[in-house]
């Protein structure tokens, strides 16, 4: 399972936190993302690492703000959101996703992230 935290309120421009942690299978194999969705949107990729961390990918809207990575040993990945705008506001969301075949996933429940004055 993949579970989340660290979401909350804050103002334009401030920090948030995320982590996400995970059991009950091979963390080491699994690609992990972040993907958020915000009311009346549809959700989105926000970030994406790689099993050994090597590669990341960024959505165009948080490039240079957000930062992706992962701690093997912890099997714990982290989102770390500076310079937030209203924008960011949504539920943001953990995502594995096995590696090779045969295929597998899971989601978390999301934490809600509110920027705003």
């Amino acid at each position: 399972q993949l579970v989340e935290s660290g979401g909350g309120s804050v103002q334009p421009g401030g920090s948030l936190r995320l982590s996400c942690l995970a059991s009950g299978f091979a963390f080491h194999s699994y690609i992990m993302s972040w993907v958020r969705q915000g009311t009346g949107k549809e959700r989105e990729l926000v970030a994406a690492i790689s099993i050994a961390g090597e590669n990341t990918t960024y959505a165009d809207f948080v490039k240079g703000r957000f930062t992706i990575s992962r701690d093997i040993n912890k099997n714990t990945i982290y989102l770390q959101m500076n310079s937030l705008k209203p924008d960011d506001t949504g539920v943001y969301v953990c995502h594995a996703r096995r590696r090779w075949s045969p295929p597998d996933e899971y989601w978390g429940q999301g934490t809600q992230v509110t920027v705003s004055h």
